[in-house]
């Protein structure tokens, strides 16, 4: 990693109180570099989603994902623990699964056949019969932290991570009654965004622009009592639901959209829980992954209106977020205000983003020194 990279020095890290902050730098969603610096500092180092533990019910049930940009898969072994690997071969690099999930009884490399029991450990080696000095318990997979909350899998790729409770604790007390881990999985939709991932969490973190780009959404939530609120970890954005009736069958509720530190969201309304992993793909392209989830008894008919309602949504978005890395790339464009009313989630995202860059590039300095 660089560790000279464009307008990343003294005052862009400096912190700021909110009325008096600016925010961070156009370079830092618009230059190359800082892809590899996120996937290093970021979410190398954080708890990511996998997908519904519902997924994983019986023996050599697997998911695959790519977390900054490392091929991992999570399995459940024969113990009936979730195990999570590499999804490299260390022969010489060949994925063990290519399917997104399924269900198998070993894990055979694709590329020439070396096969791993679901412990890691190395089992098959076609050929190597005449080779020297091997010992196939020096070749099993290398192993990926797996953690599990409310009903969802989660990875980390840091080889001493901080346990997952410590980035959502207090969300299960807020939202209760509701219970996440009783929900059930419905389906999973991805879009591709042309923009910075950092532009994606910016635009989510705020209310400040729902009467402009969804008046459809401002309908749905009492916009006058929307509030942010920030924690060590993560950040809430609260609203009750307007009074009336509305897609989610009641006359009144709370919307609560959660965003955990550093690209994951939890979109909780009533009946419904819609899981965002926001994955940097290039400097200047997002995936962003969306996994429903709902409350038992939940009707086709509500599961049908809520999908299309939350498209609309998404694209419009998708469509705002796309002008903005245009606009970012512009010379008239480096550093603006926020609004202490209505972006102090962004903020809060912006000041973590400055502490963790400050603290990778701190080890690094003392590294090389």
């Amino acid at each position: 990693m660089k560790t000279q990279l464009p307008d990343l020095n003294l005052d862009t890290l400096r912190i700021q109180p909110l009325a008096r902050a600016e925010t961070i730098p156009s370079a830092w969603y618009v230059h190359p570099d800082f892809h590899e610096m996120d996937r290093e500092t970021l979410l190398s180092a954080s708890w990511q989603y996998v997908g519904p533990a519902s997924d994983f019910g019986e023996t050599g049930a697997f998911r695959s994902v790519t977390v900054a940009g490392e091929p991992v898969v999570v399995v459940r072994n024969q113990e009936g623990d979730l195990k999570g690997w590499f999804n490299v071969c260390r022969h010489r690099g060949g994925p063990l699964v290519t399917e997104s999930c399924g269900i198998a009884k070993m894990l055979q490399c694709k590329y020439h056949g070396w096969t791993y029991k679901l412990d890691g450990s190395l089992r098959g080696v076609p050929r190597f019969d005449r080779t020297e000095l091997f010992d196939k318990r020096d070749f099993g997979l290398k192993p990926v932290s797996v953690a599990t909350w409310q009903g969802m899998v989660f990875v980390n790729l840091a080889e001493e991570p901080r346990p997952l409770d410590e980035s959502v604790t207090g969300i299960p007390e807020r939202i209760a009654p509701l219970d996440l881990s009783t929900m059930t999985f419905e389906r999973r939709d991805i879009y591709d965004v042309a923009c910075n991932w950092k532009v994606y969490v910016d635009n989510y973190l705020e209310g400040y622009h729902l009467p402009i780009v969804h008046p459809e959404l401002c309908d749905l939530l009492d916009y006058r009592n929307y509030v942010t609120e920030t924690y060590p970890t993560y950040s809430l954005q609260y609203s009750p639901l307007q009074d009336g009736d509305n897609i989610y069958g009641t006359p009144s509720g709370d919307a609560f959209y959660y965003f955990v530190f550093p690209n994951l969201m939890f979109n909780i309304l009533p009946h419904r829980l819609q899981v965002n992993r926001i994955v940097p793909t290039a400097f200047d392209r997002t995936q962003v992954i969306f996994d429903y989830y709902y409350t038992a008894g939940t009707g086709p008919e509500l599961i049908r209106e809520d999908a299309e309602f939350s498209d609309r949504v998404q694209m419009e978005d998708v469509e705002i977020c796309e002008h903005v890395q245009n606009g970012l790339r512009s010379r008239a464009y480096d550093r603006g205000r926020f609004s202490p009313d209505a972006e102090p989630g962004v903020y809060h995202f912006q000041c973590m983003l400055k502490a963790a860059y400050k603290a990778k590039l701190s080890e690094t300095t003392v590294g090389s020194s």
